[in-house]
């Protein structure tokens, strides 16, 4: 092994190309030749852009990143997330291959690995899930899990993996098996709701779709997060956040939480992203679960003998800037570390990448001073090179850009979507008007006048109206900075001007509410004003009004309880499931019209 960062080509020994010798030994032939900087590189996980048209990007000053040829010529980083959406799938192919052009320039050619955050459903949060743009759109896994259908997540799984892969994407940073167990976590859109054994069938489901019967070269690798379980979140708060850090355990009920991640392992999960947050009062550390020595190696590694990729959660080690506003590193129980420390840390914990971070010469400069042995970093150097390996992207890293507008959101694809939309819809509770007649007069809030003429003649006032119906999105509250406010977090409760809004429309004529329930809401007052509540994880109006004039059946069912209060929320326990008490609606419940 060389560490002149300047060894030329003619040194290389390329029997690491050949697909006739079995992966292991390529893996170390390719090893033995890579320089500490080289190595280096394979480490960290962060962010990318496109550059306009499917160019390559010469940077984002929104998210502070670097150009495209930084990363790949002058960090030799080839492990990247991509930010953004854009307007077609070809523009997303063409940059891949674009990128994986500039991959294949430096001494070992090692190609590029794009990941992503969820990308077809109806979210935007640039810190968790990417609206669908060009891909085939359905519910949220909140809605997935209302379905209570595995063999419709795993379609879906199998359906998003032919959209990633003909664009290039081959790690998907999900699914996320976390239990929804505090309402008022912002992460629950993203869970499969509450319950332990359905989000462990369900994510298994989900991994045996994006995998594909045997992985290889049509696979995209699941990273499922967020080890050991986030959920048991105080006061409901997030740790992308210094005030959420504390993962909290009155009910003494951790092992609860690690019982979807079983499921993930026996389906064959490849990758794991443990959490931000730090269990206070537990027997572990109180630190980060990306430093976390006894839940990474004594937990993941060794009781459960994983031996995949673990890479962290984005940011734990250097400062940042995000949308103009200091992002401090989410190095939560070391903030008193410096980022080379918060590395050494991590490393021995039994992480194999850094995600989010892009310091690569903080840890060629460790290797260095001896403070960590090059034997530790060949250790997670096989496990990354294994999976670029066994995903074919040695053989052919390049994808069909011209195919790819054709399989991406194709119209197959795009009716299975919408089938899940109407299959994930609930009905809460229904004192008449439902389903409604065609042709009937509508009044609408939050739905355009043009898909709901469809259905019947769309009126101006509801005193007009033989039906209303009426769009919200569930209670948030305000914070400081925008990316804040992408995590809704705070009190369940509806403002009084909106539920008095209910209220005056449902005087003058039946009235359908539907709650966009990314958290659990206080719907008390709803279902006494209005004539009926339904609730939705992401679905068009198309969708919804199918449902509500009867073109299709209700069958959703809820994948948490809904509490009757907020004061049942503060009084349960964030660590265990069904825990609010007298819930106005149950788990699984769903009424059929």
């Amino acid at each position: 092994m060389s560490n002149d960062a300047s060894a030329t080509t003619t040194d290389v020994d390329t029997r690491y190309r050949d697909p006739a010798l079995p992966i292991d030994e390529r893996v170390e032939i390719l090893l033995s030749q890579m320089t500490l900087a080289e190595k280096a590189g394979l480490f960290f996980q962060t962010m990318i852009s496109m550059g306009p048209g499917g160019e390559l990007s010469e940077g984002d000053p929104v998210f502070n990143l670097p150009s495209n040829a930084e990363y790949v010529i002058g960090r030799q980083m080839s492990h990247f997330n991509l930010l953004g959406v854009a307007p077609t799938a070809g523009e997303i192919a063409r940059w891949h291959n674009r990128l994986q052009e500039l991959a294949a320039t430096t001494r070992l050619g090692i190609p590029v690995t794009i990941s992503t955050d969820p990308r077809h459903s109806f979210s935007e949060n640039p810190g968790a899930a990417f609206m669908a743009g060009p891909f085939s759109q359905w519910p949220e896994p909140l809605g997935l899990a209302a379905t209570r259908d595995a063999d419709l997540v795993e379609r879906f799984g199998d359906i998003a993996r032919q959209e990633y892969t003909a664009v290039g994407i081959r790690v998907a940073l999900h699914p996320q098996v976390d239990l929804a167990t505090e309402p008022r976590w912002s992460r629950a859109l993203q869970t499969f709701g509450e319950d332990a054994e359905l989000s462990g069938e369900l994510g298994a489901a989900y991994v045996r779709g994006f995998q594909g019967e045997s992985f290889g070269a049509g696979s995209v690798s699941t990273m499922t997060k967020h080890f050991p379980g986030g959920g048991p979140q105080k006061d409901g708060e997030d740790p992308h956040f210094a005030y959420g850090r504390e993962q909290v355990y009155p009910g003494d009920n951790f092992e609860y939480h690690l019982k979807p991640f079983e499921a993930i392992f026996a389906a064959g999960g490849r990758q794991i992203m443990p959490y931000y947050g730090m269990p206070i009062g537990t027997e572990h550390e109180e630190v980060g679960f990306g430093f976390n020595k006894s839940v990474l190696t004594g937990l993941l590694r060794e009781r459960f003998g994983f031996d995949g990729i673990v890479c962290t959660d984005w940011g734990l080690v250097t400062d940042s800037e995000i949308m103009g506003q200091p992002f401090p590193a989410r190095a939560w129980g070391v903030e008193h570390l410096a980022p080379a420390e918060r590395l050494v840390k991590i490393l021995d914990a039994g992480a194999d990448q850094f995600g989010g971070e892009k310091c690569t010469e903080l840890l060629t400069e460790l290797v260095e001073a001896g403070t960590i042995g090059e034997d530790r970093l060949d250790v997670s150097a096989r496990r990354l090179l294994r999976e670029k390996f066994a995903l074919g992207l040695f053989e052919n890293p390049y994808v069909d850009a011209e195919a790819a507008d054709a399989v991406v959101g194709s119209p197959e694809f795009r009716a299975a979507g919408d089938a899940a939309q109407r299959a994930s819809i609930a009905v809460l509770s229904s004192k008449g008007g439902l389903p409604f007649a065609p042709g009937v007069k509508l009044y609408v809030e939050g739905i355009a006048a043009e898909a709901a003429a469809a259905y019947g003649e769309v009126v101006a006032t509801p005193a007009e109206a033989d039906i209303a119906v009426l769009r919200l999105q569930a209670p948030f509250e305000q914070r400081a900075t925008m990316f804040e406010n992408f995590f809704h977090a705070g009190s369940l409760d509806f403002l009084a001007d909106v539920i008095a809004h209910v209220a005056e429309v449902a005087s003058q004529t039946t009235t359908v509410v539907d709650v966009f329930l990314d958290r659990p809401a206080i719907l008390a007052p709803l279902v006494d004003a209005a004539s009926a509540v339904v609730v939705n994880w992401g679905v068009s109006a198309a969708a919804l009004l199918d449902v509500l004039s009867g073109a299709a059946p209700a069958q959703g069912r809820l994948p948490f309880d809904i509490p009757r209060s907020m004061a049942a929320v503060e009084a349960s326990r964030p660590d265990v499931p069904f825990d609010t008490r007298d819930p106005l609606f149950r788990f699984g419940h769903g009424l059929t019209l």
